[in-house]
């Protein structure tokens, strides 16, 4: 996937049926009668990633130190469903949320990521962990919505979320079985192909195959980590795979898995039947910031130098989720978001959000009040005197849009 949802939309489209696009913001823009939230990040339909997004542009700009809007803060907690759980997206917060609202641990545990590392949201992410909780499988993982088989991805995301807000995720637990329970029977055995990588769930026949996307969603999970990784935080195992005897080990597997497919030239590539192999941008950056929490300084600064020169195009045309992992590679490996290969990621993550709108219009609006005052003499008395002169009024008519600036 080229921005990482959690593999929360190929689990959509088992869910739901459709073949929706993998890549964030590529799915057609609104008509003028679905207008988008001011307040919302990217100007895509945000109806398969509404809050992935918002969540991940929140949490990026607070990793950086920029006070992300009220307004988008706000929108992002006002998702949220009266039991705790999120869904992608819902237009009318009005209406409750019922059986046909397609909430989901991936949402959800991204909005608790993200409100809990900005504070003052203790109720909504109180609620939705323990909606977390009540959706936890008797494997003691998740799967991308209740009662789903658990998955990697959704997995790892949750015990983020879990860690994010205090909780100890190995004592989180059903029927017996923690979270790195799951993930450890996700893993593949040091023997065969993909030796040592993270599948996404076991195919049709039970067998699990290697899943690079997995494998970085896996690492962190199995670490304990959250989206966002400080930088030299982790020490490097051991580089050969070895039996995974707890979540430690496993995540030294998955990261040595990487380091060999990353190996090559500095990238993961994505094959989309029928075509012919592309770099894929995000699952390399969320491979990144894997590599960073396990320790792997080395292969982590080759990945995200050919990230810095390649994925400037990939995160424009991607908008604010893809802005938002660059931020995390970068932050990982102690690099700064704001010369990114000459790029500011932190200023083109803002310009895809409200704050931006909002500065349009408040610029508008200071530059028709300077025109007003300038003129304000000498347009009264032009008025007075056509007045007297032709008997005729003269009216004004001043307009200004502000136009949401696209990621």
């Amino acid at each position: 996937m080229n921005v990482r949802r959690s593999a929360a939309v190929l689990a959509a489209v088992a869910v739901i049926g459709a073949a929706t696009p993998a890549a964030a913001d590529t799915s057609p823009s609104p008509s003028p009668s679905q207008a988008l939230p001011s307040a919302l990040y990217g100007d895509g339909d945000p109806q398969y990633d509404g809050v992935w997004r918002q969540s991940l542009a929140l949490l990026a700009q607070h990793t950086v130190g920029v006070e992300p809007p009220k307004t988008a803060v706000d929108w992002l907690a006002g998702q949220q469903c009266a039991d705790g759980s999120f869904a992608p997206y819902r237009a009318d917060t009005a209406k409750a949320c019922d059986a046909k609202t397609m909430v989901d641990t991936n949402q959800t545990a991204a909005a608790v990521q993200a409100l809990a590392a900005l504070g003052g949201h203790d109720d909504v992410t109180d609620k939705a962990v323990d909606w977390l909780k009540s959706a936890q499988n008797e494997d003691g993982g998740w799967g991308y919505t209740a009662g789903g088989a658990s998955d990697t991805n959704s997995t790892s995301v949750v015990i983020g979320a879990l860690a994010a807000t205090g909780e100890k995720p190995a004592e989180v637990k059903k029927d017996g079985r923690s979270p790195y329970d799951a993930l450890l029977k996700l893993a593949l055995p040091c023997e065969g192909d993909g030796a040592g990588a993270f599948a996404f769930q076991p195919d049709k026949k039970g067998e699990l195959v290697a899943n690079a996307d997995a494998t970085a969603a896996g690492v962190l999970g199995s670490l304990g980590a959250g989206l966002v990784v400080e930088p030299g935080k982790g020490e490097a195992k051991a580089a050969a795979c070895e039996k995974a005897d707890g979540p430690e080990q496993a995540a030294a597997n998955g990261a040595a898995y990487l380091t060999d497919a990353l190996a090559e030239n500095g990238h993961l590539t994505s094959a989309l039947p029928g075509a012919e192999d592309q770099p894929d941008y995000g699952n390399t950056a969320d491979a990144v910031v894997a590599l960073a929490a396990q320790g792997s300084a080395e292969q982590a600064g080759k990945s995200l130098a050919w990230l810095e020169k390649n994925a400037a195009d990939w995160a424009t045309r991607s908008g604010p989720a893809a802005y938002a992992q660059l931020i995390f590679a970068a932050h990982a490996t102690g690099a700064d978001p704001r010369d990114f290969g000459g790029t500011d990621l932190v200023e083109q993550l803002g310009a895809t959000g409200p704050a931006a709108a909002e500065k349009t219009a408040e610029t508008k609006s200071d530059e028709k009040k300077d025109e007003s005052e300038s003129d304000s003499g000498f347009g009264v008395w032009w008025f007075v005197g056509v007045c007297l002169v032709a008997g005729i009024g003269i009216g004004f008519l001043i307009s200004g849009r502000a136009k949401k600036q696209q990621p």
